[in-house]
């Protein structure tokens, strides 16, 4: 018959290998900053430059299987815990896509537009945001 610490060490594996104790873990973690942002001052509300960004991060985190990571985002960003629709985020950003660049991230895309650019004078002009951004923890 195992001991106790044998099955426990079976357990703790399985739930590893099948990613179960990672999850578990993220939630944890997720909900630990969300009883301590409780706590502290009123979190800003999400812009619309910050929901886009988030979503893109979020979709790049989930396609490379960064389950816990993305949690951690959702719950300390206070990103809705429903993902955007993809076709909602592209129209918002502007971009179309074809067959091949719906099986990858947007952000992937976006990466790979800018490093394949043919652009002539090589830089492109980043400008502020249309709106006043304000970036949690840091004063304007």
């Amino acid at each position: 018959m195992a001991t106790i610490s044998e099955l426990k060490n079976a357990v703790r594996e399985t739930l590893e290998s099948h990613g179960v104790l990672g999850q578990l873990r993220a939630r944890i973690r997720a909900e630990v900053f969300s009883a301590l942002d409780e706590r502290r001052d009123a979190r800003p509300s999400l812009s619309r430059e910050n929901l886009l960004i988030n979503e893109l991060i979020r979709e790049y985190l989930e396609f490379n299987k960064y389950r816990n990571a993305a949690s951690v985002l959702t719950a300390e960003s206070g990103q809705p815990e429903i993902p955007l629709d993809r076709q909602f985020l592209a129209t918002e950003l502007r971009v179309s896509e074809d067959t091949s660049s719906k099986s990858v991230p947007l952000l992937y895309g976006l990466v790979s537009h800018f490093l394949n650019s043919s652009d002539s004078r090589g830089k492109v002009l980043l400008r502020g945001a249309a709106v006043n951004v304000s970036a949690p923890g840091h004063d304007s």
